[in-house]
């Protein structure tokens, strides 16, 4: 998916939510899929790693080469000594 397409796909979800064809939950669903669709494609063979544990690396998700630079590239993103563990998301 190109930039132009996920502007489009996003775009999309906002009218529906503004004319009450959605939920606020249907709409983020929506949005995050998109936004998952253009990173994949945008960052080639990487694969996307969601981390789960203590505080802000609770549902982080991130995109690596492995579950190693996934782990690295969590604790890059979160300050402080937390625990997480991350596994591949489908």
């Amino acid at each position: 998916m190109d930039r132009i397409s996920a502007l489009r796909n996003v775009e999309e979800a906002l009218a529906a939510f503004e004319a009450g064809e959605c939920s606020l939950s249907d709409l983020e669903s929506d949005v995050r899929g998109v936004l998952r669709t253009y990173a994949a494609d945008f960052e080639g063979d990487l694969q996307a790693y969601r981390a789960s544990g203590d505080g802000p690396a609770d549902g982080l998700v991130v995109l690596a080469a492995s579950e190693p630079e996934a782990r690295e590239r969590v604790a890059e993103l979160v300050a402080g000594s937390v625990t997480f563990s991350v596994s591949a998301v489908d």
